[in-house]
């Protein structure tokens, strides 16, 4: 299974480097990354995660200006895309079809091959404008999964929360997940 993995310039860059811890432990799974610029600036901000040691978490990695990379081809496979943390400015584009970076023309190009693409897009509050394009993407097929906190798991650490949003996104690829099932206290 071949997945694609774009870190944009949003806030949460730590849900992607668990992300990536997870799938590399997969071995059916051959991950593709993209790190945008913006990207690069948010883990010097909000984080100690070195670069180099983030880009080893996949099996491939591209630099975000590469329009010439295999994964801008239909004619690449995959099961699809992840862009983790998703910025606005990256929705906007992908919203837009204005795919002028690696980024952004790997998820037209999943949008256009019908292939699943999903977003988790950083910001809070929404404006109507992050909104509406966050609607023309889901009118588009594609997943939006704010992560949004959970509370019925009773978490008291925030990497249990990372995990809770890390394990709904494999969820969607059907990979294995450390989520128990729901069981309602009825039965």
């Amino acid at each position: 299974m071949r997945l694609i993995i774009g870190i944009s310039g949003a806030s949460g860059a730590v849900i992607a480097v668990e992300l990536l811890r997870r799938l590399k432990q997969l071995e059916e799974v051959e991950t593709h990354l993209i790190i945008t610029e913006g990207a690069k600036l948010t883990f010097k901000h909000e984080s100690k995660f070195d670069l180099y040691e983030v880009k080893q978490l996949a099996d491939v990695a591209y630099d975000v200006h590469d329009i010439d990379a295999s994964i801008a081809s239909g004619s690449f496979l995959t099961e699809g895309m992840i862009i983790v943390p998703c910025s606005m400015k990256t929705v906007a584009g992908i919203a837009s079809g204005y795919a002028d970076n690696l980024l952004l023309r790997a998820a037209d190009v999943c949008i256009k091959e019908s292939q699943k693409l999903i977003v988790v897009p950083r910001e809070m509050p929404f404006s109507r404008i992050h909104l509406r394009n966050l609607k023309e993407l889901a009118d588009n097929g594609v997943i939006v999964m704010p992560p949004v906190m959970t509370f019925y798991n009773v978490p008291s650490t925030i990497e249990q929360q990372i995990d809770h949003i890390v394990n709904k996104i494999m969820m969607q690829f059907n990979l294995p997940s450390s989520m128990p099932e729901w069981r309602s206290s009825n039965g």
